[in-house]
């Protein structure tokens, strides 16, 4: 099952808010999805407020990042600015060394 994190569309006509979910790649744009991982809102919340507005669970982000998700070019740009990404980054060569000793063992005991 390919997982990808991408935007489902969301709110009133002319008025698009987003969610940020991590869905099955084969699924319809705005289908099932296995879970919610942040918003987006690019209109801002208020005309008082014009600016966009981002918000995302980063353990949630990074975790289906280890599990092999893959992001949207869109869903990347906003998991970049949240800190998702460094987050990513930085749990995933503690993963690598994990499974890089058992593999060094078993390599030793064959010789």
């Amino acid at each position: 099952m390919a997982v990808k994190l991408r935007l489902v569309r969301m709110g009133k006509k002319k008025q698009p808010t987003y969610r940020i979910v991590a869905a099955e790649s084969r699924r319809a744009r705005s289908g099932a999805f296995l879970e919610i991982v942040g918003t987006y809102e690019p209109r801002g919340i208020s005309a008082a407020q014009p600016e966009t507005v981002t918000k995302v669970d980063n353990d949630k982000v990074v975790r289906w990042l280890l599990q092999g998700a893959q992001p949207t070019e869109r869903v990347a740009k906003l998991l970049k600015t949240s800190g998702a990404l460094d987050a990513y980054e930085a749990a995933k060569p503690a993963k690598v060394e994990k499974a890089a000793k058992p593999a060094t063992k078993t390599a030793k005991a064959a010789k």
